[in-house]
């Protein structure tokens, strides 16, 4: 079945770097456009990033716009995500996303803090 596993989270401080992985499995990845979703302590969850199947064209929050990079290696079936010049509210459960049509698959997240 279809499955994505992020990976790559921890702790960092501010002003530092972390690159997220999502590795997917069990569905035709290179058809789906992937997403970045976050999740911080008593917030909704937010999107942060998407990438087209080919990973011709991408977009990001405002929030993330120019500090952060989505990418993706169709060959690995992954989709990645640099975070550069963290600051501490990027903290938060970051969500792998793929979808296609009406298909839509969730990961269970990898935890980013950004904390002296």
């Amino acid at each position: 079945q279809a499955q994505l596993v992020e990976s790559g989270g921890g702790l960092v401080q501010p002003g530092g770097s972390l690159r997220l992985s999502c590795a997917a499995s069990g569905f035709t990845f290179s058809i789906y456009a992937m997403n970045w979703y976050r999740q911080a302590p008593g917030k909704e969850r937010e999107w942060v990033a998407i990438i087209t199947s080919t990973g011709g064209s991408t977009n990001y929050a405002d929030s993330v716009k120019g500090r952060f990079t989505i990418s993706r290696d169709n060959a690995k079936n992954t989709v990645y995500l640099q975070m550069n010049s963290l600051k501490p509210e990027d903290t938060a459960v970051y969500y792998c996303n793929g979808r296609w049509r009406a298909m839509n698959y969730w990961g269970n997240g990898t935890l980013v803090t950004v904390s002296l």
